[in-house]
């Protein structure tokens, strides 16, 4: 039996902090949580003195898409290896790697690279799934995404897509585009996350999508539609569809470049803790020095370039993908959008378990898995724990 005591720091919980906290785990699994002195001492496989750090849930990543100098549009088995194990680095103990808009041959040559990668990642930050964003998106809001792959929903394609990998847990797409319903309702109907993403829809059309199966917002505010008038008059768009229905979720890019303090305030004030998933979106420069870096697979990507904190188009015209890790997100969220660690926390940590359907994880309880991360007062990252084993 494996076995593991974190004790002497500071357990961040639903409710609040614990100090002089302990955490005791056996075969990758939370089976007790104090306070004080525990009594395993000399019976535990590994013991970790946490000298007053923070001891909180791993953080879990929604939306990735590489890091390290890898994306998971290679579509190899290293790059997969290669994310996860940046991520892991700064608190990433979850995700779900991300695709952006390509061939249906690509995507099966990434799926496959997903399911092999699965099987041997021991080292860095566990998988939940596929995430697919794209290609059903609309044009005028295609972003950084590759505008020749960009295309309506084909229910021949997208049928065929979901029965070729049971590995696929959420798909982004316009709610607005013709056929985008039907799609809605079908990707639901084998028990996958629905979200709109890169969209120009109206309230209305967003309120159809929720209807049929959309229920989260990807990256809120980026590559979304605002109010905006035609002949004279006004119409709300997603971003207002997003606030106006209570029971939509939404994930938002927290690294301070994407959305400015103001409306990582917002946001925070109207969808509140529980609605709200911080994620990285990040592209392969995180973790990287600043430069030029390649945006998408290496075989046909778009030359970028990393400055201020954040990628950019070459002609600077435009953001081009975020550099952000899971550290970052909540001490963004701290300083620029003025939550409290335990808010921020959740939105890293509870908040996308329960989006994502993942009832062993997001909260330090027993019975849950001992995917665990030790920071400081700075969200510095000193030690992060999977299934009960340390892994940075």
């Amino acid at each position: 039996m494996r076995s593991l005591l974190i004790y002497n720091g500071r357990r961040i919980d639903a409710t609040g902090v614990s100090d002089d906290a302990y955490l005791y785990a056996e075969d990758g699994v939370i089976v007790d949580i104090g306070v004080g002195k525990a009594s395993y001492r000399d019976k535990v496989s590994v013991q970790i003195d946490a000298k007053g750090l923070y001891i909180a849930p791993g953080f879990i990543d929604m939306h990735v898409h590489g890091g390290g100098g890898y994306d998971f549009m290679d579509g190899t088995v290293e790059a997969f290896l290669g994310v996860a194990e940046t991520h892991v680095r700064y608190g990433t103990t979850a995700l779900c790697p991300t695709t952006l808009t390509s061939t249906t041959e690509s995507l099966f040559q990434l799926l496959d690279a997903y399911k092999a990668a699965h099987k041997v990642n021991t080292k860095g930050a566990q998988f939940m799934g596929m995430h697919l964003e794209g290609p059903y998106f609309a044009l005028s809001q295609k972003g950084a995404q590759d505008p020749k792959y960009i295309r309506n929903p084909d229910p021949d394609e997208y049928e065929k897509i979901l029965a070729y990998s049971d590995d696929i847990v959420r798909w982004s797409a316009a709610p607005e585009l013709p056929g985008a319903i039907a799609f809605g309702r079908y990707v639901k109907s084998k028990g996958k996350i629905v979200a709109l993403a890169h969209t120009d829809a109206t309230y209305e059309e967003v309120k159809a999508g929720f209807d049929n199966g959309y229920t989260l917002a990807t990256h809120f505010y980026s590559a979304m539609s605002g109010v905006t008038r035609r002949n004279a008059y006004r119409y709300a768009g997603a971003v207002e569809a997003g606030y106006l229905i209570d029971d939509m979720d939404v994930e938002i890019i927290a690294d301070g470049v994407h959305l400015p303090a103001p409306l990582l305030r917002l946001v925070f004030k109207i969808k509140g803790t529980d609605r709200i998933a911080l994620i990285t979106d990040a592209m392969r420069a995180a973790g990287m020095p600043e430069g030029e870096s390649i945006l998408g697979s290496k075989r046909d990507g778009m030359k970028v370039i990393v400055e201020d904190g954040v990628a950019k188009l070459m002609d600077r015209s435009a953001f081009a993908g975020s550099v952000a890790t899971a550290d970052r997100l909540v001490r963004t969220m701290m300083q620029l959008g003025e939550v409290s660690l335990l808010d921020a926390v959740k939105m890293m940590t509870s908040t996308p378990a329960r989006i994502l359907g993942l009832q062993n994880k997001g909260t330090l309880e027993v019975g849950k898995d001992a995917d665990i991360v030790l920071f400081d007062d700075e969200i510095a990252i000193k030690s992060v724990i999977i299934a009960g084993q340390i892994r940075y």
